[in-house]
């Protein structure tokens, strides 16, 4: 961006703050379109490259490339947007595994930036990283409030927004999109679980991140029952809704509240035996998916070929490994979340690491063309 850095008042000591030099800024980047909406913060030569020094990689270095608009995403452009999102450099190396995670979903090669349901990033985040940076894993843990939580979130739809140029009314076809699709990033609160951290049990230990693509997230309250059945037949209800299925299956997963996570944790499940629970008993019956016009349909979508008897038993959830049950919120009620994936998740996190932070001046970068 071609906005001065702010000038040093030496004698004091403290930087010289000029509110209307930052207001110019931020109007500047509205005039490019780099703006999601809200404010940007200035992404000046010093700010980005004390990111670049956070990551550790050298900022040519491609981390993803979309065949469709043939446009790639390097260190740079992902700093600099990281920047005006309104992250600290030393959010970056977690902002570097949250859209290399990303990356390597199969939907978001393909055409899940642009799609119509407008699909949001969850991004889960596991280790002592969560604490030293800040990272909200209790109370809220899904709404506003903590700067690492909304601006490592923010900085993955600046990233889609200007590295790939795929932008509302333009390249984005959502035909309503989702509340809060660049909002969804989340610590785990590996505190209060029972289980081990969901990174760790898929084979990755300490600091790192899961993500996949999200159509929508439900919440399920139940304060109600001590029944471990009776409370996972509550999500299953949920999961096994009609209105997600458009294809054979509807992905979805969970994030239980403590409270919720504990309860089945006593009665003797795992996280395994959570999921295969839910994928056994979350569906709906060939009739009632006929009643809503989605037991048939063409070209493999839905459930050509199925069994056609009214009172067959159509399943949700193709695979209980391939769901996600992860902890986080606060142990205060018992209200938890079903989310529902864009369409599969590839259960592979990515470790979190960088170098520590040697800022330099230099020039402005420009968000679309660095």
């Amino acid at each position: 961006m071609s906005v001065p850095d702010t000038e040093a008042d030496t004698a004091a000591g403290t930087e010289a703050l000029d509110p209307v030099a930052a207001q110019r800024a931020i109007e500047y980047a509205y005039e490019q379109g780099w703006s999601d909406g809200l404010p940007l913060v200035p992404a000046t030569q010093d700010l980005v490259d004390r990111f670049l020094a956070a990551g550790g990689r050298p900022a040519e270095q491609v981390l993803s490339h979309l065949q469709q608009v043939d446009r790639a995403v390097t260190v740079q452009l992902l700093a600099i947007n990281a920047a005006m999102a309104g992250c600290r450099p030393e959010y970056f190396p977690v902002v570097l595994a949250a859209w290399e995670a990303l990356a390597a979903e199969r939907t978001t090669a393909g055409g899940g930036w642009q799609s119509t349901s407008g699909p949001a990033p969850l991004i889960i985040v596991n280790g002592p990283i969560r604490a030293e940076l800040g990272f909200n894993s209790t109370g809220g843990v899904f709404g506003p409030g903590f700067r690492a939580n909304a601006t490592v979130a923010r900085a993955i739809g600046l990233t889609v927004r200007n590295a790939y140029g795929i932008r509302p009314h333009e390249l984005e076809q959502a035909t309503q999109g989702l509340p809060g699709r660049w909002s969804i990033c989340l610590a785990e609160n590996e505190e209060e679980s029972p289980w081990a951290p969901l990174a760790e049990d898929l084979g990755v230990a300490g600091n790192a991140v899961t993500s996949t693509l999200l159509r929508t997230c439900e919440f399920v309250d139940n304060r109600h029952t001590a029944d471990p059945e009776q409370l996972l037949a509550d999500f299953a209800d949920t999961i096994g809704r009609s209105g997600p299925w458009i294809f054979r299956n509807a992905m979805a997963g969970v994030i239980l509240c403590p409270e919720h996570a504990n309860l089945l944790a006593r009665s003797g499940y795992s996280r395994a035996d959570v999921a295969a629970w839910l994928a056994e008993h979350s569906g709906r019956t060939t009739g009632q998916l006929a009643a809503v016009g989605k037991d048939r349909a063409e070209d493999g979508v839905r459930f050509p070929g199925d069994n056609a008897e009214p009172e067959h038993f159509q399943r949700t959830i193709a695979d209980p490994a391939s769901m996600i049950v992860a902890v986080a919120g606060s142990r205060n009620a018992g209200i938890s979340m079903v989310v529902r994936y864009f369409a599969d998740w590839s259960g592979r996190p990515v470790p979190v690491s960088g170098a520590s932070q040697n800022p330099t001046k230099g020039l402005h970068h420009d968000p679309a063309t660095a």
